[in-house]
């Protein structure tokens, strides 16, 4: 197995101020919480927005591991349905303190490159923004923090610093190369 080298941005906003939303897309779109935590539902959208680009920390998560996940206060799923049909998601983790990190963010690739993406990534971001709100054990939100890499989507670094994130750290390390595991074995070649 060889090694390639990954470059990880980390980005931030620190006022609710920082979004900069994009606009609407045209036609039937909308975003809905998944107010009902559901381990099926959540693997089923990591398994298809990240199996063509290389997400595979949670595949190996038991039942039991998703469900603690998607339990903790303040953690919510927000996603973008096209025409009533799951289109992308967005992750929010909370954190100590008041910070919130968008800990998972795409589209399925059958909606990349439709303008979805910046709606729903500026609909997660303002819903970090307002978390303490729906949560009011919560600290409000003073920060809130992704991560991307090179694996990611190609607009991935573009679209959130459209979006008003700063970078403020890089890093390159080398890691091993792995098959794209699809949304299910065998879904893609190689």
């Amino acid at each position: 197995m060889s090694n390639i080298p990954v470059t990880t941005w980390s980005l931030e906003q620190s006022a609710p101020t920082d979004l900069l939303p994009a606009a609407a897309p045209e036609g039937d779109v909308r975003v809905a919480r998944a107010a009902v935590p559901s381990p099926e539902f959540s693997r089923f959208l990591y398994a298809s927005v990240g199996g063509d680009i290389r997400w595979i920390d949670r595949l190996a998560w038991p039942y039991d591991r998703w469900r603690e996940q998607l339990e903790r206060p303040g953690a919510e799923t927000w996603v973008a349905y096209e025409r009533d049909t799951p289109a992308g998601y967005v992750e929010l983790d909370p954190q100590d303190d008041g910070v919130v990190e968008i800990a998972y963010f795409g589209l399925l690739p059958a909606f990349r490159g439709r303008r979805i993406g910046g709606h729903l990534l500026s609909y997660g971001v303002a819903r970090a923004w307002d978390l303490a709100e729906r949560w009011p054990q919560r600290t409000p939100t003073k920060r809130v923090w992704l991560h991307t890499c090179s694996l990611d989507g190609e607009h991935a670094l573009a679209n959130y610093q459209r979006r008003g994130f700063r970078l403020y750290d890089t890093e390159v390390k080398e890691q091993a190369e792995v098959a794209a595991p699809g949304p299910w074995p065998g879904a893609y070649p190689g």
